[in-house]
């Protein structure tokens, strides 16, 4: 038995490990589309926070039921079982919210990038970071904009510039990729102007390749949850299974009249 707790007390703190570290790349993170919308969206952030104490709260529910198995203390291992049934009720209410609000958080989303292709300014440097992010995605997914190119064309300092520059990440040329952020020159703009159709650029909107890599990645996804799901589940029975145990041996020592 002490084996199984044990084990259970090490899968508990790897699990709780991973999330606590998931939660503390989501804030640290700086070059991705999890970056775009960490610094974008309060949400986000708050969700990285809460994932960050679920974590800490794991690795110590991990120790604190091992400590009330192998000490036979049931205060703990109830204390062990409440906060599992807590966490695994938080985890399906927040998959549950997800779901059914998908339509809502995709919406949220495209008002977010749109927002920021609008005001993207190169000088800006309060924005760099958030900025150098997006570039990065649209360099790594090899994408224009949320939707597309067009988007582009209401940036304010593009066209003020009667479109005759365009985005350095959106280019599907190797020489503007290089350095990678900011506006790159159209050349031989026609009359002077110019339009997206006439940009050396990636067609496809971000939301696409965005899409299609959670649909490639779904799989994985679903694996890791379900997998989290039924270590807390096991966790809950063992330590009900330890209670009675617990409560059982405390009958058998009564003794007999």
């Amino acid at each position: 038995l002490h084996k199984t707790v044990y084990i259970l007390f090490l899968l508990f703190q790897i699990l709780g490990a991973v999330i606590l570290g998931f939660g503390i790349w989501i804030l640290a993170d700086k070059t991705s589309f999890i970056a775009v919308l960490q610094m974008s969206s309060p949400s986000l952030k708050t969700g990285a926070y809460i994932l960050i104490g679920v974590g800490a709260l794991t690795m110590l529910m991990g120790f604190l039921g091992c400590l009330g198995a192998v000490n036979e203390i049931r205060c703990l291992l109830g204390l062990y079982f409440t906060c599992l049934m807590i966490i695994l009720l938080t985890q399906i209410a927040a998959a549950l919210v997800i779901y059914f609000q998908k339509d809502t958080l995709k919406n949220e989303l495209s008002e977010i990038v749109v927002d920021l292709v609008k005001n993207y300014d190169p000088s800006d440097e309060d924005k760099r970071n958030l900025q150098d992010a997006w570039d990065y995605v649209q360099i790594q997914i090899g994408c224009c904009g949320w939707t597309g190119a067009k988007e582009w064309e209401d940036n304010e300092i593009l066209k003020n510039k009667s479109n005759t520059e365009y985005p350095c990440s959106c280019s599907n040329r190797s020489k503007d990729l290089v350095e990678g952020r900011g506006f790159c020159n159209l050349e031989d703009p026609v009359n002077g102007t110019a339009t997206y159709a006439d940009w050396p650029v990636h067609e496809q909107g971000c939301m696409d390749g965005v899409e299609q890599w959670l649909k490639d990645n779904l799989g994985i996804i679903l694996g890791v949850c379900t997998g989290v799901a039924v270590i807390e589940l096991l966790g809950m029975i063992l330590s009900i299974s330890l209670c009675k145990n617990i409560h059982s041996e405390d009958y058998t020592k009564v003794p007999k009249s």
